[in-house]
């Protein structure tokens, strides 16, 4: 992916926004975020309104290297320490105790921060020129479909963002994966591209098993990610049978599967998202967001693997997909 280089003019303008209090939009690997001055609680609160974000819903401080962790945390595990320095910068968030001077608006009222360094160069060159945290969740409407180009942005808030920085795209397309290194055993609390495989082969007792009593996170309510358009996730056996119901009935279908439909299907917005978990990751958000639009009654979803490359993409359907 070709990363267009950001103007030393449009960099300047992001810094001195966020300086004053404002929102920016910004690439990250994994999806846009919608950035205030995690140091500055009315920025952040900014933030909230434009989102519609209960402010109980933690956010997650981005900063641009592991050296800057001791200004937003404290009692560092050495599991955390070995997680961070393995994956950051990338597509990892860890849990960790808040330092005294980290504003409970950032944290959702909680004694916990959420900290990532993403490891897009936009987003690395804006966090490296504004010299601290920026306090980020995705640049979409609460609740609603994640965005990972600038036209998703400018879809959600149109000028109410008044800065959204150009990344061409987000490689990875799904937000990142959430472990909490609070208590005794790491937890995984979001999956995402950096799997439990991977997250334990550098701290072995990281577990998939969530603690009723864990921190809440981002990402982890029932439904998120949701179209406008009711979605639905269904066997391929199914997704064919209901095919064949919804043109009787003469109404429109939107599908996304992992094949080309059998014939033209008038009536019928179909994408074929491939068979490769990555790819299929990175398209996931815009493939919904263009099935959204194509009138249809619902968008029918042909199930994913179940294997663990597939486990992001899973959570994500899965909450799309719930009722409220």
């Amino acid at each position: 992916m070709v990363i267009p280089r950001l103007s030393q003019a449009s960099l300047q303008a992001a810094v001195a926004a966020l300086h004053a209090g404002e929102v920016v939009a910004f690439p990250t690997e994994t999806v846009y975020g919608l950035g205030a001055d995690a140091s500055n609680p009315a920025a952040v609160q900014r933030i909230y309104q434009l989102k519609g974000r209960p402010t109980s819903h933690p956010l997650i401080v981005h900063v641009g290297d592991i050296t800057q962790l001791p200004q937003w945390t404290r009692d560092l595990s050495p599991a955390a320490i070995h997680l961070a320095t393995a994956f950051w910068p990338g597509p990892l968030t860890l849990v960790l105790r808040r330092d005294a001077a980290v504003n409970t608006v950032v944290t959702g009222g909680q004694d916990t921060v959420a900290v990532r360094v993403p490891s897009h160069p936009v987003a690395q060159q804006l966090l490296k020129a504004f010299g601290g945290g920026i306090a980020a969740p995705s640049a979409n409407r609460f609740g609603h479909v994640s965005p990972t180009c600038v036209e998703h942005v400018r879809e959600e808030f149109g000028d109410d963002v008044a800065i959204v920085l150009d990344g061409a795209g987000c490689e990875i397309g799904l937000e990142s994966t959430i472990v909490s290194c609070v208590g005794e055993v790491p937890q995984l609390l979001r999956p995402g591209a950096i799997t439990l495989s991977q997250l334990r082969a550098v701290v072995p007792e990281v577990t998939s098993v969530v603690d009723p009593n864990a921190p809440r996170a981002p990402g982890m309510l029932a439904r998120h990610y949701s179209p406008h358009t009711p979605l639905k996730v269904v066997t391929r056996g199914d997704l064919e049978m209901l095919i064949n119901q919804g043109r009787q009935r003469g109404g429109n279908l939107a599908v996304l599967a992992t094949y080309l439909p059998p014939n033209t299907l008038e009536g019928i917005a179909w994408i074929n998202a491939g068979t490769r978990p990555d790819a299929y990751a990175r398209n996931l958000y815009a493939n919904i967001r263009t099935l959204d639009k194509a009138r249809a009654s619902v968008i029918l979803v042909e199930d994913v693997p179940h294997e663990e490359g597939w486990m992001a993409v899973r959570d994500r359907l899965r909450r799309a997909a719930a009722s409220e």
